[in-house]
């Protein structure tokens, strides 16, 4: 009985999952549909903020990540952090960190890199726009593989519990 009620689960689960399919795939993996709003940015002056904001917009559109205002409702909420490094070589590295906090506040994700570049004073206020480009394009790559994640598993854990009350 047992191993017919857990094959009807499955059973049920797939055919919920190829209807979906035909609707456009509630599990395609998509970060569209999820509001986040970019509380801060640290470590960089106001002008760098802007326009790294202004980049992080752009690269959300071409992602279809849902970008609102602090003000707004959203699903996640981040917070970003900029600093700049130079090694004993004379190569100089922008580093960010993206801390991306769920609806409770409670840090869901944090996400990290850095990019080697070429700023003029050694200092991040020198950074120009297609750097900031590049930085936007790479983090927002990273927003959005979590957010498409974090999607996937929310849409699979809500098909498992509607499928276990029809199944009853």
């Amino acid at each position: 009985m047992a191993g017919t009620r857990h094959g009807g689960r499955l059973a049920a689960l797939a055919i919920t999952m190829a209807l979906g399919a035909c609707q456009g795939s509630l599990m395609s993996g998509s970060p569209e549909g999820v509001p986040v709003a970019v509380e801060s940015i640290d470590g960089a002056p106001a002008p760098v903020q802007t326009a790294l904001l202004s980049e992080l917009t752009n690269a959300a559109s071409d992602r279809k990540v849902d970008l609102v205002g602090t003000s707004a409702p959203a699903r996640y909420r981040v917070r970003g952090y900029l600093s700049t490094a130079t090694a004993e070589d004379g190569e100089t590295k922008v580093s960010y960190v993206w801390d991306v906090f769920d609806a409770q506040k409670r840090r869901a994700k944090r996400l990290e890199g850095s990019r080697a570049v070429t700023l003029a004073s050694g200092s991040i206020s020198a950074i120009d726009k297609e750097t900031l480009g590049k930085l936007a394009q790479s983090s927002m790559d990273e927003i959005a593989e979590f957010l498409s994640a974090s999607k996937s598993v929310q849409t699979a854990e809500i098909m498992d519990d509607e499928n276990a009350v029809a199944l009853q």
